[in-house]
This record gives C-alpha cells, structure tokens and sequence, in this order.
C-alpha cells in the first residue's frame, strides 16, 4: 500500500508540476492586464470613430441624395420650360404660316385684280385714247404692285427658311 502511495504521490506530483508547467506557460502568452485595458480603450475609440464616420457617410449620402432630387426637379423644370418654349415657338410658326398664306392669297387677289383691271383699261385704251394718261398711271402702279408682290413672296420664302432652321434648332 506504500508503494502504491508512493506511486500515487509520484504521478500526482507529476500531473501537478505538468499542469503547473502549462499554467505559467498560459500565463507568458496572456496580456498583461493594464495593456489589455489599453487595447480595450483603443477598441472603444476606434469603434466610436467608426460610429462617426458612419454618422457621415449617412449624413453625407443623405445630402447627395437630396441635390440628386433638386438637380432632377432642376432638369424636370428645364425640359419643361424648354417644351413649352418649342410649344410657343410652333404655334408662332403655324401662326406665321397662316398670316403668310392670307397674305399670298389677297397678293394673289391683288394680283388677279390687277390683271383685270390692265385688260379693261386696255379695251379702254382702244374705245378711247384719252384715257392714256390714267392708262399709264395704272400701268405703273400695277408695276410697283407687281414688284412689292415679288418682293414680299421672296421675303416669305426667306422668313419660311428661317422658320425651317430655328423650329428644329429650338426643339432640339
């Protein structure tokens, strides 16, 4: 029973020194306490500056969603002032078109009186030569007629062009 003891003893005192051996080596590998405290204090800060620049970059996204919006109101506004302006700029032309095709149809009325009028002073001309003179005032006034006439379809052919390249320019 002694020997059995002792053998006892043996190995307890065998398993205590190992279990002492891996205390202390546990203990080498352990962080001091007061550094552990530092690398906790380190964490917290670092974690709070985290929080922060998470504060801001929510902040900030927030800001640029929101000038993201305005600048979409901005440009809706745009679009929409500019339809309305090519809106105004095709009735202007329509109105135009029509004001011009009046305008040709009494030149062309003008133009049917004129003739009318040079074929009766003509009959006049040859019934009575003592008309000659209000014959020739006629003559030169349908002349001038005639040449206003030209000059105003060649003014509206001019005003048809420029109406022709600023409608596609102002909807564009």
């Amino acid at each position: 029973q002694l020997l059995e003891a002792k053998a006892s003893l043996s190995l307890a005192q065998t398993q205590h020194a190992l279990q002492l051996q891996q205390a202390k080596t546990q203990m080498n590998n352990m962080v001091p306490k007061k550094q552990f405290e530092q690398l906790q204090n380190s964490l917290r800060e670092e974690q709070c500056k985290a929080q922060q620049l998470q504060e801001n970059l929510h902040r900030q996204a927030e800001q640029t969603c929101r000038q993201l919006v305005r600048t979409q109101e901005e440009h809706e506004r745009l679009l929409q002032a500019a339809v309305e302006q090519a809106e105004g700029l095709e009735h202007n032309l329509r109105s135009a078109e029509a004001v011009l095709a009046e305008r040709a149809a009494q030149l062309k009325d003008t133009q049917a009186q004129l003739s009318r009028d040079k074929l009766l002073i003509k009959d006049l001309r040859e019934e009575n030569r003592g008309f000659a003179v209000a014959l020739q005032a006629a003559e030169l006034k349908q002349k001038s007629t005639e040449e206003k006439n030209q000059l105003l379809e060649e003014q509206a052919s001019a005003l048809k062009q420029l109406l022709g390249k600023i409608t596609p320019a102002s909807l564009s």
